[in-house]
C-alpha cells in the first residue's frame, strides 16, 4: 500500500512539474505577444497613409472642391491646410463669442470662443513640416504644442489634441513617415486670429 502511496506521489510530482514548465515555456506576457512586428519603408508609410485616414486627417486639413458628390479633395492640395491665398471671412460673431462655432465650407477654416483658427500645412515642404523632427511631431500631436515647440501655445480647435494623447508612439512614426512622402506643397497657412480681433 506504501509503494502505491509513493508511486502515485511521484507521478503526481511530475505532472505538476510538466504541467508548470509547459504553462511558463510557452506563454509570453500579453503585452509582449500584442507588439506587431516592427514596421519599415513602404510598410511604414502604407500604415501611416491608413491611421490619416481613418482619424480624418484630410476633414480639416486638406482643402476641398464641390463635386458631384458633394466637396472632394483636390488631390494636388492634399494636407496643405488652410489656402493662404484665400481671402479671410470674418466668421466670429455673437454666436461664437457665446460658444457656437462655424466652418468654412470645405472645414480648412473655423471660429469659435477662441477666434479664429486655419487647418496646418502638414505637407512636407518648408511652410509645413518639411524642417519638423519626428520629436516635434510627436510633440504637437500628442501634447498638442503649436509648432511641437515647448514655450508654445497649445493647438487650437477644431484640432482634436485629446484623442491623440494615447497615441503610440508607432502610430506617430507612421504618420510621419506617410506626411514626410507626400509632394511637398508651398502654403503659408494665416496665424491664428484671437477672439474679437479681424
Amino acid at each position: 500500500m506504501r509503494k502505491n502511496n509513493f508511486v502515485l506521489l511521484i507521478f503526481g510530482a511530475l505532472c505538476l512539474t510538466l504541467l508548470n514548465s509547459a504553462c511558463t515555456s510557452n506563454s509570453k506576457p500579453a503585452a509582449e505577444a500584442a507588439q506587431p512586428a516592427e514596421l519599415t519603408g513602404e510598410e511604414l508609410v502604407v500604415r501611416g497613409e491608413y491611421l490619416v485616414t481613418i482619424m480624418g486627417c484630410n476633414d480639416c486639413h486638406s482643402p476641398k472642391k464641390m463635386g458631384a458628390n458633394g466637396p472632394e479633395l483636390i488631390p494636388e492640395l492634399l494636407l496643405s491646410g488652410y489656402p493662404g491665398d484665400r481671402p479671410i471671412i470674418d466668421l466670429q460673431s455673437e454666436m461664437t463669442a457665446q460658444g457656437f462655432a462655424t466652418f468654412y465650407p470645405d472645414l480648412t477654416g473655423s471660429a469659435g470662443p477662441w477666434g479664429m483658427s486655419f487647418a496646418a500645412n502638414l505637407t512636407p515642404d518648408a511652410t509645413g513640416i518639411g524642417t519638423w523632427s519626428e520629436e516635434q511631431f510627436k510633440k504637437a500631436l500628442k501634447e498638442g504644442k503649436f509648432k511641437g515647440l515647448d514655450g508654445t501655445r497649445k493647438l487650437l480647435p477644431p484640432m482634436p489634441v485629446e484623442n491623440f494623447k494615447d497615441i503610440k508612439d508607432e502610430d506617430v512614426s507612421a504618420i510621419f513617415a506617410y506626411l514626410k512622402s507626400l509632394p511637398p506643397v508651398k502654403n503659408v497657412v494665416p496665424a491664428a486670429i484671437p477672439p474679437g480681433e479681424q
